[in-house]
């Protein structure tokens, strides 16, 4: 029997309220299987009745995002009636906002986005980060506002790609020992370049359960834990080299790790 616990996150917009709501929640409980699927742009009862009608045979979670209220009613009417568990993020936020505004709300979905530069920054960022990952292109560093190094499986595209949801431009290195390093990477800025790193251990559980995913043997070089450490060792002369900040990525999980760079960018940004 499956311990997946599944959520829907539901919007007649992005979705990306919901699913962040879904998704914070959702790490406070680190021995559960969370499955979160976002259903953004959900704008018809029709469209609303089919996933609702899947969430029924999941037995799924539903946080909502609707502006419009006859969807919102809708799924809230027939989690009641079907005994799903329902969030409904939005509707009491209007609600009361309308009450001591003294006015009636638009109703019309996504009308932050139409304006909101902080999200086509986001947008512009995350395209970066995917032009500019795993090193894909050296100019890219001098370009980026911040640059992770690690070896391999260091979380550096996860948390590219979650440092420009919020706004920043990051690019990404690989490192190998042997493999030459980009010239570009000494011009950077150091307090901008952070270094990645974990436990040989933890990496080595890692690897191996790669293979393993692939249908390979666990046993081989790239788990090996004597390579592991001689590619940590060289990772770290690096950091050395550069003078960069270095993060053990051991045991932290995603969000943590951006607060310390975002909080160490902030810093220096301001002596």
């Amino acid at each position: 029997m499956s311990n997946e616990l599944h959520v829907y996150a539901i919007s007649d917009s992005l979705g990306e309220t919901a699913y962040a709501i879904a998704e914070a929640a959702s790490v406070q409980f680190p021995n559960a299987d969370f499955k979160i699927q976002r259903y953004p742009l959900i704008k018809t009862v029709s469209l609303v009745q089919g996933i609702m009608n899947k969430a029924k045979r999941e037995s799924a979670i539903i946080v909502h995002t609707f502006v419009d209220p006859e969807l919102s009613t809708f799924v809230n009417n027939y989690c009641q009636e079907n005994g799903l568990a329902v969030i409904d993020a939005l509707s009491d936020v209007i609600q009361k906002f309308s009450q001591k505004a003294g006015e009636k709300p638009l109703q019309k979905a996504g009308i932050n986005h139409n304006t909101d530069k902080e999200y086509f920054n986001r947008i512009e960022a995350l395209e970066f980060a995917v032009t500019y990952d795993d090193g894909k292109d050296p100019a890219g560093f001098l370009k980026a506002d911040l640059v992770l190094l690690g070896i391999s499986r260091t979380s550096k595209t996860p948390l590219s790609l979650f440092l420009a949801n919020r706004g920043y431009k990051v690019a990404n290195l690989p490192l190998v020992p042997k493999a030459q390093i980009p010239e570009e990477i000494y011009k950077v800025d150091p307090n901008k370049i952070f270094g990645l790193t974990n436990d040989p251990e933890i990496l080595n559980g890692i690897r191996r359960e790669r293979m393993i995913s692939y249908g390979l043997d666990p046993d081989t070089h790239y788990s090996n834990i004597n390579n592991i450490e001689s590619e940590l060792n060289f990772a770290n002369e690096l950091y050395k080299k550069l003078g960069c900040p270095v993060i053990n990525v051991a045991h932290k999980s995603i969000e943590e790790t951006a607060t310390i760079i975002t909080e160490s960018l902030d810093s220096n940004a301001q002596r």
